[in-house]
């Protein structure tokens, strides 16, 4: 009895040691053994390796990681930190095309029309997908709360005015301008001939990823992109301190308008002058006699909302259709994967159409 006694607390001993030694040794566990574990706990979900890269845990060969579900990349931008800034996106009108997935209108606007630039069509290759068969297909991709922050954006977003940015030489102010364009609800923007000559700083912190909600469009020069924004209807208002100046108080912003804002030291180019409707200024009160660039831009965004808002009731004045349309383009561009689920959505409709035959 005594020598069972001893057996026991030796036993006991040797347990309690390797339990307090064990997360100092490693040890391997095949894949496959994880799956005769019981299911994670209220809270957390299995990450799991098809599809996403998993996270090896310390020595586990194949393991994957439990994490929380509350944790979400959908706010995360899709690429790594040294790709897609404002900076690369506006030296590379591929890159920027790119953004934009539902197909686009001609750039050249339809004279006496509305403009609204996507069509009612997402190419899959061989064939189509209509905005509403997009939303049908990510649905599951997509978190409630960020269907809804997409619906709330959409209900707020207009092209009746969109911002120009012409030959600016800091990125950090077009950025900032971006930012503040998504924020109050533009849609469009344009980039007339941004000075690549100079090494510039890292800005995505600046813009906070708007651009990637934003409709970019860059141009060469000053003269073609007035001309395609004439023909979608636009009257061009430049900013600059002249005697023939308006006042932005004095405007009225439901005509559709685009906001011209120039140079950092230089300002509005003299072609643009030239070229533009009319002239407007932000009236100011103190010693100085200019805003800094992106500020001014903010500034005239904000006040066309208002004054849109006071005279029309809202600023966001898309239609049902097209607001269908934005939401699908949103939900697109939503993450990496959005296309794929997309392209595998139109595989299995038209091969359930073909069984059908």
């Amino acid at each position: 009895m005594s020598a069972c006694k001893t057996l026991v607390r030796t036993s006991l001993f040797s347990l309690e040691s390797s339990l307090r030694t064990s997360h100092r040794v490693s040890f391997s566990l095949p894949l496959r053994s994880l799956h005769s574990f019981p299911p994670p706990t209220r809270g957390l979900r299995l990450i799991k390796p098809h599809g996403v890269s998993a996270r090896c845990l310390g020595s586990i060969p194949g393991a994957v990681a439990l994490v929380p579900t509350e944790v979400s990349n959908e706010d995360s931008p899709c690429e790594s930190p040294s790709e897609n800034t404002v900076e690369h996106l506006l030296m590379d009108r591929e890159d920027v095309t790119q953004l934009m997935k539902m197909e686009r209108k001609s750039a050249i606007g339809d004279f006496g029309k509305r403009w609204f630039p996507y069509l009612d069509r997402f190419n899959c290759g061989a064939s189509d997908l209509s905005s509403g068969e997009v939303l049908e297909a990510l649905d599951p991709l997509i978190m409630d709360v960020r269907k809804e922050r997409f619906r709330n954006a959409v209900r707020n977003r207009s092209y009746s005015v969109c911002l120009v940015v012409e030959g600016l030489c800091d990125f950090g102010n077009v950025s900032a301008a971006f930012r503040s364009a998504d924020a109050l609800g533009f849609q469009s923007v344009h980039v007339v001939s941004c000075d690549s000559s100079k090494r510039y700083r890292e800005n995505r912190h600046v813009s906070m990823g708007a651009e990637k909600w934003l409709d970019i469009e860059l141009w060469n020069s000053t003269q073609e992109c007035f001309r395609v924004l004439r023909s979608r209807g636009y009257r061009i208002a430049t900013t600059h301190l002249a005697t023939d100046a308006v006042s932005i108080y004095d405007m009225n912003w439901s005509y559709p308008t685009a906001i011209v804002v120039g140079n950092e030291n230089r300002g509005i180019s003299d072609e643009a002058l030239q070229l533009s409707d009319l002239h407007c200024s932000i009236p100011m009160k103190g010693m100085v006699d200019s805003f800094n660039v992106s500020v001014a831009a903010g500034i005239l965004m904000h006040h066309a909302v208002f004054d849109r808002t006071s005279r029309l009731g809202h600023h966001g004045d898309l239609t049902m259709e097209e607001s269908q349309i934005l939401l699908a383009e949103f939900s697109l561009r939503h993450s990496k994967s959005a296309i794929s689920i997309a392209h595998e959505y139109a595989k299995r409709r038209d091969a359930t159409l073909m069984s059908k035959l």
